[in-house]
């Protein structure tokens, strides 16, 4: 599968190298135990936040930084990652150990944080070719029980009270997308014309304000080597307090997305014969372990659509960063193409419910 392609490390790409010698200074003032000869590396896989492997002393870390050049506004924010994994140390959500903070980008070019590394399996088709059949049911559980606990916790309890603006959530949301989608945008797409019309005057009542990560799925988690139990929930760039349903409907996008070569998506396989929960039975799950309603088809369907066309948002940023040389992945121009058909598969659920 083309998956091969996001995994383990490869050396620093160009547009992203450092000074290693001043981040090892760094290290040595800011994180506990750290010492010896430094060696970086930077992984395959993301196509946002540049992300580095950082061995020294027998020991592993993980750098996250922004990306160099012009970013779009209120994206890349890996402060607010260290602020949301620090504070979630204290909770059932597994989460690498976060160690410091870096805000003076004369260090490495750009703001930057240091975490534990953390050893484990990224399964990053959500059809798990590698997995057992007898397992596959096992980690989809796992998976609804870890974003069911996020969804449990009280922010306030952990420091998080602030996290993110109180109400109007949904509408916020639609709103901020629509700008980050016209900040990058490169070329006129209707479906995507039709759906900034549509969303602001279909927004489901209701609101709730929850720790919602943003983009959880299989290839942000990393599972133990041999069990199906997650050890840790990866990039929380997109995290904020939010509605619950709508982080969870993002993360069930895979059921509609096509399956296929170096695709993340469900839609097309014999669900059943491969052990996986359909959609339907993945909610229930989900309902029962966070004491929530099942949502009207009405409800669900918006929030399915909003999930695609924030996708589409964010797929446009990275076919903007190929673009400019910025972006952190190879196959960012690859993805760039998934705009059109994307904002058109939404267009459509949209009409389902219009």
């Amino acid at each position: 599968m083309a998956f091969e392609q996001f995994m383990g490390t490869r050396p620093v790409a160009p547009q992203h190298a450092f000074d290693e010698s001043a981040l090892a200074r760094w290290m040595a003032q800011h994180v506990d135990g750290f010492s010896g000869e430094l060696k970086v590396e930077q992984f395959k896989g993301g196509q946002s936040n540049p992300t580095f492997l950082v061995e020294a002393g027998g020991q592993r870390y993980v750098l996250r930084r922004k990306p160099p050049g012009e970013l779009l506004p209120s994206a890349h924010a890996v402060d607010r990652e260290f602020r949301v994994i620090s504070a979630l140390a204290k909770t059932d959500v597994p989460v690498a150990r976060a160690h410091a903070l870096c805000e003076d980008t004369g260090v490495v070019g750009a703001m930057f944080y240091i975490m534990d590394y953390v050893d484990g399996r990224v399964l990053w088709d959500p059809a798990l070719p590698g997995i057992e059949m007898s397992q596959r049911r096992a980690c989809f559980d796992e998976l609804n029980r870890v974003i069911a606990a996020m969804h449990r916790v009280d922010p306030a309890a952990v420091g998080l009270g602030d996290y993110g603006k109180p109400g109007g959530y949904i509408e916020r949301q639609v709103g901020r997308w629509t700008r980050q989608y016209r900040a990058a945008e490169t070329e006129p797409v209707e479906a995507v014309e039709r759906l900034i019309e549509w969303l602001p005057a279909r927004i489901p009542p209701g609101d709730e304000a929850r720790i919602v990560h943003g983009d959880y799925r299989f290839d942000n988690v990393i599972f133990h080597p041999t069990e199906p139990r997650i050890v840790a929930v990866l990039d929380w760039e997109l995290s904020t307090l939010g509605h619950p349903m709508v982080d969870f409907a993002y993360h069930c996008m895979a059921w509609h997305m096509q399956a296929g070569e170096g695709s993340r998506g469900l839609a097309g396989l014999d669900l059943h014969a491969l052990g996986i929960p359909s959609e339907s039975e993945y909610l229930q799950w989900y309902l029962r372990r966070t004491g929530r309603a099942q949502p009207s088809r009405e409800d669900w369907v918006y929030f399915l659509v909003f999930g695609m066309f924030r996708l589409v948002g964010i797929v446009q940023g990275i076919k903007k960063r190929a673009l400019q040389g910025n972006a952190a992945s190879a196959q960012a121009a690859q993805a760039g193409n998934r705009v059109r058909p994307l904002a058109e598969q939404a267009w459509r659920l949209a009409q389902t419910i219009a």
